[in-house]
């Protein structure tokens, strides 16, 4: 009798545990867009094919990558426009030094001397999950006409999210000015893919604006660093499909805000689950991600 009543008051307890482990393993999920920054750069070295290939691999919607121009007019994938020594080695397998990296200037050389550096070998502390292997900097033409065959033996079409990489003191000196950057890109993205499965990002205004300007169906998102919304849309002069803050920037109500004028909420770049969790219970529209492979478990299944 003594076990049977403790049995029972203990039962309780064990409902309660039981529970409390049921909500604690049924995450929630969202409907979003879930972007793989740089392709996947915690997985595979930014902006490679490989990279790319491994977030398509993995279920993304859009690829989100940087544009960089060469003294031939080449339209190539890169972050800098310069030969980061982070990532990079010369044309002979050699570490650049950090000091002289600016000097591997990809806007004063030709595409094919680019394509002779290896930027996929390279150890990258940051990212110690990279899967390392030889890899060239490659044309965007490559990375479209890459990702629209792997998607569609997926079944699915894939977006893109392009940043033009620019700065009014690099006008000239890394990359054209934001009307020929603007021409150059437009033209290949024209002829190459379909413009409703592209947006253009910049965290550089002007190029926003001459997009805006010469190109007004084409959706754009302002990527922004430190500044509030109101005094982001007045610096830009415009409303613009997709508001991109640095993550830490939002909230609850810089979300309603933003939805308020019309735009989507897509903040860059959100690498922890926590972090991910967080902004998607504020409602933001996507995520943009080093590591797209925590994000699917926060995405519904279709």
């Amino acid at each position: 009798m003594k076990y049977l009543i403790m049995l029972l008051l203990t039962l309780p307890t064990l409902n309660a545990q039981a529970q409390n482990g049921k909500a604690i393993s049924k995450s929630t999920t969202y409907k979003f867009d879930l972007q793989g920054h740089r392709g996947a750069r915690g997985l595979s070295p930014e902006n490679t094919l490989q990279a790319f290939q491994k977030a398509l691999e993995l279920g993304v919607n859009t690829l989100e990558l940087d544009l960089a121009i060469t003294r031939d007019k080449q339209i190539v994938v890169s972050h800098e426009p310069w030969m980061n020594a982070d990532i990079c080695l010369d044309a002979d397998g050699n570490d650049i030094e950090k000091a002289n990296e600016k000097s591997f200037n990809i806007y004063q050389m030709t595409y094919e001397e680019v394509k002779a550096f290896d930027c996929g070998s390279k150890y990258n502390p940051a990212f110690p999950e990279q899967d390392l292997e030889s890899a060239y900097k490659p044309l965007l033409k490559e990375v479209l006409h890459m990702a629209d065959s792997l998607s569609k033996n997926h079944g699915q079409k894939i977006n893109y999210n392009i940043e033009l990489k620019s700065l009014p003191e690099g006008d000239d000196v890394y990359h054209p000015t934001p009307a020929e950057f603007v021409r150059l890109v437009m033209g290949l993205l024209q002829q190459e893919t379909d413009m409703n499965r592209v947006n253009l990002q910049s965290f550089d205004f002007r190029i926003l604006r001459e997009l805006n300007t010469s190109y007004p169906e084409v959706r754009l998102a302002a990527l922004v660093y430190n500044s509030d919304l109101e005094t982001a849309l007045a610096d830009l002069g415009f409303v613009p499909e997709i508001y991109s803050p640095y993550f830490p920037l939002v909230n609850k109500k810089l979300v309603n805000d933003a939805h308020d004028y019309g735009m989507k909420v897509i903040p860059w770049t959100v690498n922890e689950y926590e972090q991910m969790k967080t902004q998607l219970k504020y409602g933001v529209d996507g995520l943009i991600t080093d590591y797209p492979d925590l994000a699917l478990k926060l995405r519904k299944k279709k």
